[in-house]
């Protein structure tokens, strides 16, 4: 049971036994919900705040994708820092041998899964990192396995480029040794048009004044993709909405900035539709090689690491770092691990870390709240703005829509 105090941000005085939760109010102020656990006296643990993550931003999932064997993922989970002692020293799972028994449960886990599209088209699902509060790729293991079967392989990075695809370059391509031969940037009108102001409601109709300003958005990202020398195709994905006033607009202004562009009709037409795309990446990768390059090198401080991340392919003029990221950056850097690349957190709406801001905006900084350490995955997560690792659920939960009638027919789950 909680009481009013809680909107006031003060701990409950409540029975030691139920969760207790807190209000922390950002500078958006969004409400962060924070749980407090290990009361009840010394056998219930020591007091402190904790929370949630979503599975897919946990460090499991990030080791899952990035081992490249067995044995690599069981050293991983070895790595994987649950405690500290007294005296501050870190404490692994290697220390408390539990990576054997985590490694066991995972070995069929690791193995890619292969499943076919609806034109047979052979496909790896593996992995499921998001990649604005995690990693954003799918495994190390499918891709190379993918390599071996195939003359081209078409991997995803998900969300925007400046979270998806900065991932896929500075850490799955790290760790794994890639050199990616070309880039698709996915672009909508209809993103593009709400990225120039327009409501969801208004998306429909023609607006090419809309559209105008919103391409600041693609133009950013494109440029994004040569910071990694890596040369990119558009790839505009139609809507049935779209005119070919604003196709054509899209078309000029991504040429202008070198870079080809080709329709997407593939959820219309199947992979008809995509015939066009598959052609101008080809061309691509004959006519231009690739150069590929991180953004920044290992050696770097971790805030040099960061402000390069934020300044580069976010944009902004600098980072802010609230006191508690300061101190775990300092506490890391002491402890060894000030040479990880970083994994930042940011909401995917915008290229800053406030999500109501649109377009390519300009004269803004990033403000880092938190640090967070993922030994065994391999990387540092910088926590920025108001993004949760455990997002809140729609108004209406796809579940909701689920059911099953007496004869066993099912409903809900398309």
């Amino acid at each position: 049971m909680l009481d009013n105090s809680i909107q006031q941000g003060n701990l409950l005085n409540i029975d030691p036994t139920q969760i207790v939760f807190r209000r922390v109010v950002d500078m958006n102020d969004r409400a962060l919900r924070k749980i407090v656990i290990g009361l009840g006296g010394p056998k219930e643990g020591v007091p402190r705040e904790n929370g949630y993550d979503i599975t897919v931003a946990s460090e499991v999932m990030a080791i899952l994708c990035l081992a490249s064997d067995l044995m690599d993922l069981k050293a991983r989970f070895g790595k994987i820092v649950v405690a500290y002692t007294y005296d501050g020293k870190p404490v692994t799972a290697h220390d408390l041998e539990a990576e054997g028994a985590m490694a066991l449960l995972m070995k069929d886990a690791i193995k890619p899964n292969l499943v076919q599209t609806l034109e047979n088209t052979p496909v790896f699902v593996h992995g499921g990192p998001f990649a604005n509060i995690a990693h954003g790729c799918n495994s190390i293991m499918a891709t190379k396995l993918a390599l071996k079967l195939a003359d081209f392989v078409v991997t995803e990075a998900g969300f925007g480029a400046d979270l998806g695809a900065e991932k896929f370059f500075d850490l799955k391509c790290r760790f794994a040794g890639f050199k990616p031969a070309a880039v698709v940037v996915v672009a909508t009108v209809r993103a593009l048009k709400m990225n120039g102001g327009l409501a969801k409601d208004q998306l429909g109709g023609e607006d090419l004044a809309a559209l105008e300003r919103g391409v600041v958005n693609l133009e950013k990202h494109i440029e994004n993709m040569g910071k990694f020398g890596v040369a990119a195709v558009v790839a505009i994905n139609r809507f049935p909405t779209d005119t070919e006033a604003e196709l054509e607009f899209i078309r000029k202004r991504c040429q202008e900035l070198g870079a080809d562009v080709a329709l997407c009709e593939v959820f219309t037409k199947g992979g008809e539709g995509g015939v066009e795309l598959a052609n101008k990446v080809l061309a691509l990768i004959d006519s231009k090689k690739s150069n590929f390059k991180v953004l920044y090198e290992l050696e770097l401080p971790i805030e040099d690491k960061i402000k390069k991340i934020a300044q580069e392919i976010y944009g902004a003029d600098g980072v802010n770092f609230d006191k508690a990221a300061q101190l775990s950056i300092k506490k890391y850097t002491e402890m060894g691990y000030g040479n990880m690349p970083i994994c930042m957190a940011k909401t995917q709406y915008s290229l800053t870390d406030d999500q109501t801001r649109l377009g390519r905006p300009t004269g803004f900084t990033i403000t880092v709240r938190e640090v967070r350490l993922s030994a065994g995955a391999g990387f540092l997560v910088a926590i920025t703005g108001a993004i949760m690792t455990m997002p809140g659920l729609p108004k209406r939960p796809a579940a909701m829509r689920m059911d099953i009638d007496a004869d066993g027919v099912i409903t809900g789950l398309f």
